[in-house]
């Protein structure tokens, strides 16, 4: 099979705060980054991906480049809005079309196209493959999510869990020790480490830690649920999370996505949120989940605020952002990259991009500092940031004014 290229369109790139640091397909959705799942799908690897311009120097781990030039044929183009399922079929060689739920969900190209076509956002897969050179396509149906908001990386969260955790169970789970409560399974990486009094409740879904996490007495895991590699849970109640790579986690935590390398290490409860990578919760961050009123969360994008739909939802937290020792953060609050929130006072629901302090008029947290802490941040994993990251974040520090009017506005 050819390679992919991963396209994020005009809504993926409003997904905030996450689209102004990272590509869709490097957001966890369930229990994978959306990468990860349609690497899965159509084995093989994906060789590029197409955004805003902004993130024309992102470097992560394994993450492919920013795509230039022409994308080539044989090359599958794939929507990172749609979340396939991690049991979907691959394809046959023949297909050259896959719909999820109806919609165009990746497209096999029959011609080269040029990247610079996809840079607005606007160009659409299903308009595409309803033209004449894909009128005669063979295509395949997938199961699957599509991600229409952002919060629905919170609101599908517990429904793709259970399935990507059955999905990626092995045929004889092990669950070394664990006291296990509940009819679905729990399985233990064979260098993972549990230490007595762990208890899984998998009333609910299955319970997976992955290879080298470690899981400390006094831990309640409850299902769906997925420890990612690495990663430490230091005691308290962990439900219906995913808790991505070389993660820290401590107190209780609930329906909650940690993309990756970050710390919530103390007491505190965080529920229905979305933490990004490299943020650092101080002890006793809180997060409210639910209005007094028990009504719709409403909450801060680009396009202005909006009704969610949902009644329980929390923070979306961006990269590198942090909270000091007490915060505590409204239902429906939006941190934005970068950000160091501390104080005595309750931040307002949105908090711009390198902001410093709990309210308006804000401090910024000046580039040249935070690539100091950055660096450190990064050090602490044994990870050296890119050679290009000072220009990476320069072209992101240049943003945030138009994000902070934005916000500031609704």
């Amino acid at each position: 099979m050819s390679g992919f290229v991963l396209y994020d369109d005009a809504r993926a790139r409003d997904f905030a705060p996450f689209a102004l640091t990272r590509p869709a397909g490097e957001l966890r959705v369930g229990a994978r980054l959306q990468r990860e799942r349609w690497a899965r799908l159509l084995g093989s690897e994906a060789t590029g991906f197409v955004s805003g311009e902004h993130l024309a120097q992102f470097r992560e781990f394994d993450a492919p480049p920013a795509q230039r030039g022409p994308i080539a044929a044989g090359t599958w183009l794939v929507n990172t809005r749609c979340a396939p399922s991690l049991l979907a079929t691959r394809p046959g060689d023949d297909v050259q079309l896959l719909r999820c739920n109806g919609r165009v969900a990746a497209l096999r190209l029959r011609a080269p196209i040029e990247s610079a076509t996809l840079a607005s956002g606007e160009w659409s897969l299903d308009e595409a493959a309803g033209a004449a050179t894909a009128a005669t396509a063979a295509a395949a149906d997938i199961d699957g999510w599509w991600l229409e908001q952002v919060w629905d990386l919170v609101g599908l969260l517990p429904a793709m869990l259970a399935a990507d955790v059955a999905a990626l169970m092995p045929a004889q789970p092990d669950t070394r020790g664990i006291a296990v409560r509940g009819a679905h399974q729990v399985h233990v990486a064979a260098d993972a480490q549990v230490e007595p009094y762990v208890v899984a409740d998998t009333s609910a879904g299955p319970v997976l830690i992955e290879s080298g996490a470690q899981v400390m007495a006094f831990t309640r895991l409850v299902g769906p649920c997925i420890i990612g590699a690495g990663s430490t849970v230091m005691g308290g109640r962990v439900a219906a999370c995913s808790i991505g790579p070389s993660v820290k986690v401590s107190g209780e935590i609930s329906v909650t996505v940690i993309i990756g390398h970050a710390n919530k290490g103390h007491d505190g409860f965080v529920g229905h949120s979305v933490i990004g990578r490299w943020a650092n919760l101080g002890a006793g961050t809180i997060t409210s989940n639910l209005k007094n009123s028990y009504g719709d969360v409403s909450l801060w994008t680009p396009q202005g605020t909006q009704r969610t739909g949902l009644q329980f939802l929390g923070s979306l937290i961006g990269d590198h952002a942090k909270t000091g020792i007490g915060t505590r953060l409204s239902t429906g609050s939006v941190i934005g990259a970068a950000a160091n929130v501390f104080g005595t006072r309750m931040p307002p629901k949105v908090v711009p991009p390198f902001a410093w302090g709990d309210a308006a008029p804000w401090d910024t947290f000046a580039l040249d500092r935070f690539l100091v802490v950055a660096a450190r941040v990064l050090g602490r994993r044994g990870v050296a940031a890119p050679a290009d990251a000072a220009e990476h974040w320069a072209r992101i520090f240049a943003l945030r004014g138009s994000y902070a009017s934005d916000a500031a506005s609704s």
